[in-house]
């Protein structure tokens, strides 16, 4: 589907204000204090900034931003939409530089601005079961990102590593591997003891990080010095590919958009490429679809300039 940048949400504050209302309140104005749900009176003194409601239990002010993260921001939600958009709808990303020049804020706007739709994208602890289930194949693998091969080599000491964890044909979730006085493979393990139904059928390379996990997990690899893929004997052939195609898109965008990722923000990068592999096109979700579904998960994720910093 083809963006309309001449939609009236990325150009009237009132609809762009009505569509997140929608979004975030189906049932009626929801007071952040509170919590009571339509029992508030909206505003309509001259002195008052459009959208702000009063809660009538608790005489509270608020608007559809309070306690989410476009909170107290000075860019006009039409822009915040825009940006949610190109955000989601761009495959590989889009750059800080990007929103910079096609917003008309500054660049620094621009950086935080990603950060905190990205912020949006992360899904709140325990809102999601585990991947897999039974006879469901999950892939895991790990990567590193170092530096290009063309400039000077320092090790691979200081390389970001994460690891991804996919369902067949379904959803993705990808930790960092923090590397820190602890090996690879407890990191590894403890993404698989979390997140990863025990009834499912594990797909790995030859690494030895999967050899021995937490619970008893169904566990068939494959030799990638031998081979990329063979016959499996419990489910269908053994490979990694899907987890390949994954860091194949997320290296593309890190070479491609970003350039460059630290490891302080490394987490809300995994975060924006996950949330776009589970709800691809494959699966049935529009650009449209994916932008509504990152604009239901602001709530309750407020980030302040100060926490990006200090991440």
């Amino acid at each position: 589907m083809t963006l309309n940048l001449k939609a009236k949400i990325y150009t009237d504050e009132n609809a762009a204000r009505e569509h997140l209302e929608a979004i975030q309140w189906p049932q009626g104005p929801v007071c952040p204090h509170c919590g009571v749900i339509n029992e508030a009176t909206l505003l309509a003194g001259k002195s008052t900034r459009p959208g702000v409601y009063k809660c009538r239990p608790c005489q509270k002010p608020f608007s559809v931003t309070v306690g989410t993260v476009f909170e107290r921001s000075k860019i006009p939600l039409t822009k915040w939409l825009l940006a949610t958009e190109l955000l989601t709808s761009s495959k590989k990303g889009i750059s800080a530089h990007q929103l910079h020049r096609m917003l008309g804020v500054t660049y620094k706007s621009a950086w935080f601005l990603a950060h905190r739709i990205r912020e949006a994208f992360v899904p709140l602890e325990g809102s999601e079961g585990p991947l897999g289930g039974e006879g469901q194949v999950v892939e895991a693998d790990e990567t590193e990102l170092g530096k290009s091969h063309k400039s000077r080599s320092k090790g691979r000491k200081h390389n970001l590593k994460f690891v991804s964890l996919i369902e067949r044909g379904g959803k993705v979730r990808s930790r960092k591997i923090t590397g820190k006085g602890r090996p690879i493979s407890m990191d590894i393990n403890e993404a698989l003891y979390v997140n990863v139904d025990p009834a499912s059928i594990l797909h790995t390379d030859g690494a030895k990080h999967y050899k021995y996990t937490k619970f008893n997990l169904t566990h068939e690899s494959v030799d990638h010095n031998k081979q990329f893929a063979r016959p499996g004997k419990l489910a269908e052939t053994i490979h990694c590919n899907s987890a390949e195609g994954y860091f194949s898109i997320f290296k593309r965008g890190l070479v491609g958009t970003y350039q460059h990722m630290s490891e302080q923000h490394l987490t809300r990068y995994l975060a924006e490429f996950d949330f776009r592999m589970n709800n691809r096109a494959k699966l049935g979700i529009t650009d449209d679809m994916r932008a509504v579904k990152a604009l239901e998960g602001i709530r309750g994720k407020r980030l302040t300039y100060r926490r990006t910093n200090a991440a």
